[in-house]
């Protein structure tokens, strides 16, 4: 059962990225795209490939960061982890990559996988909430309307959801009829086990200083993203203002929580495309940068995770030696 489920949501997320590609075929005139990307500058290029890569440091040290209060972890080990979970996103749908870096990372450390998970919900948690709150500002100040404005909205709407959430999880002992539930989910100690781990995880947004530490470098992040959108652009000949690179930056990476093939291949680039003409951009160029974006991450983290889960494999080997 578990494996039809798991190809009807892999189904699905093909699907919807075939779909996602015919609205852009459809609205964009391919060759001319193709054109503008042939005319891509090498130095604008190489200040992409350097955001992108600050930013995955970036990441990785706010992982660390965030697991400190659950236990003691090299950054390598956090930035290993991190790319072999982005490596998994590239080729496995529905962000499987996030239980995957969580098994791995558990396997290097010790740490409880699902301790390591909880603490990826939060940091998902912070994200959207930075990236929601970019892309509101952004269209306050570029007056952007319709489906645009709409899909930051829900990503509000999902942002608060995460956020009661996650309040829930910490408050369950504390509800009516906790006790009768406790009750029965103690007949399977396994599973309760495993909730008490996750919980463990979500727990770190009480420690002020840890989430504090975690908005900053967010916020390091997504101005790296902010960027990196910026050079693609500009390598292609656009000028965009701080405000479309940064609306670009979080609607797209909003559009890829809609389940997608591996990669988000289709839903980002329809995202690019219908952004960017929101706010003036013409299709085609915006076309053009999207896939030099997407390209470009999907390269680096690839090469990256693959990299990283050779060093772990080959460390493994000599260990059993």
């Amino acid at each position: 059962m578990r494996f039809r489920g798991g190809l009807g949501r892999a189904a699905l997320g093909i699907a919807i990225s075939v779909a996602a590609l015919v609205l852009v075929a459809r609205s964009v005139d391919i060759p001319t795209a193709w054109e503008v990307m042939r005319t891509a500058q090498p130095a604008w290029l190489l200040l992409l490939v350097a955001f992108v890569s600050i930013d995955l440091l970036t990441r990785a040290l706010r992982w660390r960061v965030l697991l400190a209060p659950v236990g003691r972890v090299r950054y390598l080990d956090s930035l290993g982890s991190l790319l072999v979970g982005y490596l998994a996103n590239n080729v496995l749908p529905a962000r499987l990559g996030e239980f995957v870096r969580s098994h791995d990372l558990g396997e290097r450390t010790g740490l409880s996988k699902s301790t390591i998970l909880g603490t990826i919900v939060v940091e998902r948690v912070v994200d959207t909430l930075v990236v929601v709150a970019i892309a509101a500002v952004a269209i306050l100040v570029l007056s952007v309307r319709g489906i645009v404005a709409s899909a930051v909205l829900v990503g509000l709407a999902v942002t608060l959801l995460l956020v009661v959430g996650i309040a829930v999880g910490l408050a369950a002992h504390r509800l009516p009829g906790a006790d009768r539930v406790s009750a029965f989910i103690n007949r399977w100690p396994r599973v309760h086990g495993l909730l008490v781990r996750l919980r463990t995880g979500l727990a770190i947004t009480r420690n002020v200083r840890v989430m504090a530490i975690a908005l900053a470098l967010t916020l390091v992040s997504w101005s790296c993203s902010v960027l990196g959108f910026a050079s693609a652009a500009q390598s292609v000949g656009i000028e965009p203002t701080i405000g479309q690179a940064a609306l670009l930056a979080a609607g797209v990476n909003l559009a890829t929580a809609v389940p997608a093939a591996p990669g988000y291949v289709g839903t980002f680039e329809l995202a690019a495309v219908t952004i960017a003409a929101s706010v003036g951009i013409d299709r085609e160029s915006a076309l053009a940068f999207a896939v030099l974006v997407h390209a470009m991450s999907l390269l680096i983290t690839s090469i990256g995770g693959a990299g990283a889960l050779l060093v772990r494999l080959r460390r493994a080997q000599r260990r059993q030696g």
